[in-house]
């Protein structure tokens, strides 16, 4: 049977390497332990109700690990963890207002306090793919816990910065690529991601659909040229 989203049939290159099934839901609970709450885990709550995973090399809390371990958690069932993530981002992360209203400061002290006041595109995107799926395992909670508003709320910013507010986009309007950094006209081939794309395209506001569907399609064809390039400095196509 051809293994696609459709067909809910997916690769588990752990098995393809001759794992069973039981050595790898014992490996991954495992690792999720170990991160979460072993000796040397990097998840910490903070009060009852929130917690972050801390960025050990930098002694911050950034986006891209938050939402990736919000993404780990509801991929693996892990309501309360993922909660407890997703209320520790939007209540210190989260910016209320100023240029960059909307988005979520890139790092952000242990305390809760702002290190920078800017966006880190690669954040949002797993913060909303991250969401989607919280609300399609666990069903869509009231606030900040209706996990499909906020969402599709967070990605309508991403991509209409600025039409009526201060402030970017984290796409560019004219090629459908994602920006480094808001205010920077340049792009990162870590940061495409057009398998997202393509599920925004269903899940998003339906007037940001289309808009989607040809962020996947233009992400694709920039990987294409980002991997047939040189060094570092050539993988990122300026698209000024």
């Amino acid at each position: 049977m051809q293994i696609n989203f459709d067909n809910k049939i997916y690769r588990n290159v752990f098995a393809e390497a001759g794992y069973s099934k039981a050595e790898i839901e014992q490996r991954v609970e495992q690792t999720f332990l170990e991160i979460f709450y072993g000796a040397n885990r990097f998840f910490y709550m903070s009060g009852e109700t929130m917690g972050y995973l801390e960025d050990t090399g930098n002694h911050d809390v950034r986006t891209e690990g938050m939402s990736y371990g919000m993404m780990m958690c509801v991929q693996l069932d892990r309501k309360k963890e993922f909660d407890c993530l997703w209320k520790w981002a939007r209540t210190y992360m989260y910016m209320e207002e100023g240029e960059n209203q909307g988005y979520f400061a890139w790092s952000v002290a242990p305390d809760g306090t702002k290190n920078d006041y800017g966006p880190a595109p690669d954040g949002e995107e797993f913060f909303a793919m991250a969401l989607f799926f919280a609300s399609h395992r666990w069903g869509d909670g009231e606030g900040i816990f209706c996990y499909s508003k906020e969402a599709q709320e967070l990605l309508h910013i991403c991509i209409h910065k600025g039409e009526n507010d201060m402030g970017r986009k984290m796409w560019n309007p004219d090629n459908y690529l994602i920006r480094f950094i808001p205010n920077r006209d340049f792009t990162d081939p870590s940061y495409h991601l057009p398998h997202f794309y393509e599920l925004f395209s269903l899940w998003a506001y339906d007037e940001d659909r289309e808009f989607w569907k040809k962020a996947a399609e233009a992400s694709r064809q920039y990987l294409k040229k980002s991997v047939s390039s040189g060094d570092r400095t050539q993988r990122r196509i300026c698209y000024v």
